[in-house]
C-alpha cells in the first residue's frame, strides 16, 4: 500500500470502523458469544476498545455510553430484543476456547 497521510488513514479506518458497527447491525442474529468462540473478541470488547482508545484521547467516556455507540441502542434495550440464551453448545466451545487459550499461554 502507497503512504497516505495520517487524516487520510484516521478517516479510512474510522469509516470502515462504522462500516463494521453497521455490518453487525445488520446481522444480530450473530450472538457474542459467537464472535467470542470465532474471533475472540465481541460487541462489548469493541466497547471496551472505544472506551480506551476515548481515553487515550483524553475523553471520557463510560462504558455504557460506548456500548450504546456499538450496539446503536441502550445495552440493556438491545439485550432485550436480540440477545438469547447461550445454548450447550456455545458454552461448551466457549469454554474449550477458553481452555485452550489457558493452555496456549502456560
Amino acid at each position: 500500500m502507497k503512504p497516505i497521510d495520517t487524516s487520510t488513514q484516521t478517516e479510512i479506518e474510522a469509516a470502515t470502523f462504522r462500516r463494521l458497527l453497521q455490518h453487525l447491525d445488520n446481522h444480530k442474529e450473530v450472538q457474542n458469544i459467537d464472535l467470542m468462540i470465532l474471533a475472540d473478541f465481541c460487541r462489548n470488547c469493541l466497547a471496551k476498545w472505544m472506551m480506551a482508545s476515548a481515553e487515550e484521547q483524553g475523553v471520557t467516556l463510560s462504558y455504557d455510553e460506548a456500548r450504546e455507540a456499538v450496539y446503536g441502542m441502550p445495552y440493556e434495550q438491545w439485550k432485550d430484543l436480540y440477545q438469547q440464551p447461550a445454548t450447550e453448545e456455545q458454552l461448551a466451545a466457549f469454554a474449550q476456547r477458553e481452555a485452550a487459550k489457558k493452555g496456549a499461554s502456560s
